[in-house]
């Protein structure tokens, strides 16, 4: 009985090859990415406390229009993978032209919004304890560096079509090399423009903002011209900008499963973002601490996170191939191999929190803090990748509705109000309600399991 289980949860050499094949570009990709934010936010904490939680805070609202892109180019992409898996290069062209126009429709809105509602979007975050003068630093910060930020939204916006479509297509390897050059564009200049060096006037996180937003450019740059380069392999590149025409009754099928998937992203960025907000009510503090915090979960996060958008394509090309048995013998493996993964991470990050928050210029009280958050986020790591890994399997059929109900609504009907009580009607301390942020995942993993099993997201959407 025991054999057989574990004989269902863990496939054969060739299974891995393939599936790493995929996942080791897509975390490099990942982590590369997440290593120039690490460096970028422990740069800035060099710099001071006030200065840190100013970027945090500006990062936290990019994070949620990140996902916004992230949901437009994944809605497209479910039917870009299974285009692919039927061996369709038209459809692949016509789900990248929606793509643009749906990212770039996000990012000239994300701009507008931002620009209008700065001072309100960043002041929810400075309601807890400080004094005023903490606070208006803090504000002044965190606007200097959006208002530069602003630049990147359309360059990252256009590369994540790339990028998003490159992987779909099995073609992970250079999106990888565009996000490695951009890394060492932004590490390049962040300590010129953040501190001065090379005779440069010293521009804190103004320079860091500055150093970011070419790096987008770049990383553009590469993708968009070495696709063009190699069309004859990447041919849904050949002939995408004749127009930008998508069949009416494709773009229906792409809004009517896409558009929920990017609600979803939306309203979960936003879900993390109130619960930093029902964190923030315990004080500067504890938004110094849980800066330092996220920054590192994302880096630590990527392996897993690499498993879980593997998932979606391996899956989505076996839908579209019309190997559904096989789907779900892949779904199983995948998900227990994202679990496993998360163990050992989790358990790395765990030891790693005790010295990581002395790279950074900034209290005692917030190190230590920053310290006992990790830890309770690295505890928690195998019920995030449970639920990372359940979400993208129910998306990679196209259940976007279901999916919607899977992530977003659990994370505003539960996590969210609960956070919500016990931080604005309680005196429990940050480390009970950063538990319970966490902690409550263990219910939508019960969900996800369920769901997974029962199949009912095994379908093929793009049969003409």
């Amino acid at each position: 009985m025991l054999k057989r289980v574990i004989g269902s949860l863990v496939g054969d050499r060739l299974f891995y090859r393939r599936v790493l094949t995929l996942m080791i570009p897509i975390m490099i990709q990942n982590g590369i990415t997440n290593l120039v934010n690490m460096v970028d936010n422990v740069m800035v904490g060099r710099i001071g406390t006030q200065e840190m939680s100013g970027v945090a805070v500006t990062n936290q609202l990019l994070f949620v229009f990140n996902l916004c892109i992230f949901g437009a180019v994944s809605g497209a992409g479910i039917f870009t993978a299974q285009f692919y898996g039927n061996g369709d290069d038209r459809g692949i062209r016509e789900t990248f032209r929606f793509k643009l126009i749906a990212t770039l429709l996000l990012a000239l809105m994300g701009i507008g919004l931002f620009l209008w509602l700065d001072d309100t979007l960043i002041g929810v975050y400075l309601q807890g304890e400080g004094t005023p003068a903490d606070i208006a630093a803090t504000l002044g910060y965190a606007k200097d560096y959006l208002h530069i930020m602003l630049i990147g939204l359309v360059p990252y916006a256009l590369s994540q079509c790339y990028s998003s479509t490159l992987r779909e297509t099995d073609s992970a390897f250079l999106p990888m090399i565009a996000g490695a050059v951009a890394v060492g564009v932004n590490l390049s200049l962040n300590g010129v423009l953040i501190f001065g060096w090379l005779g440069c006037p010293a521009l804190g996180v103004k320079g860091a903002a500055i150093a970011t937003v070419v790096s987008r450019f770049v990383e553009l740059g590469i993708v968009a011209g070495w696709t063009a380069y190699r069309r004859q392999k990447h041919r849904f590149v050949q002939g995408a900008f004749r127009s930008l025409r998508v069949p009416w009754p494709l773009a229906l099928k792409i809004i009517r499963k896409g558009f929920p998937l990017m609600l979803n992203e939306t309203f979960w960025a936003a879900g993390l973002a109130m619960l930093s907000q029902c964190y923030s009510l315990r004080g500067l503090d504890v938004v110094g601490a849980n800066n330092i915090a996220q920054t590192f979960q994302n880096v630590f996060s990527v392996a897993f996170i690499a498993v879980g958008v593997s998932i979606g394509i391996v899956l989505g090309q076996q839908l579209g191939a019309g190997e559904e048995d096989q789907a779900m013998d892949s779904a199983r493996k995948l998900i227990a191999f994202a679990v496993v993964i998360s163990v050992g991470v989790g358990a790395l990050y765990f030891g790693c929190a005790y010295f990581i928050p002395s790279f950074y210029n900034t209290t005692p009280a917030i190190r230590h803090l920053a310290t006992r958050l990790m830890q309770i986020a690295a505890v928690a790591m195998p019920l995030d990748a449970f639920a990372n890994a359940a979400y993208f399997t129910l998306r990679s059929g196209g259940k976007a509705f279901l999916t919607f109900l899977f992530d977003s609504v659990f994370s505003w009907g539960v996590v969210v109000p609960v956070v919500y009580l016990l931080s604005h009607y309680t005196s429990v301390s940050i480390l009970v309600l950063f538990a319970f942020g966490h902690g409550l995942s263990l219910i939508k993993d019960i969900v996800g399991i369920i769901l997974v099993k029962k199949g009912i997201w095994i379908r093929n959407i793009v049969n003409r």
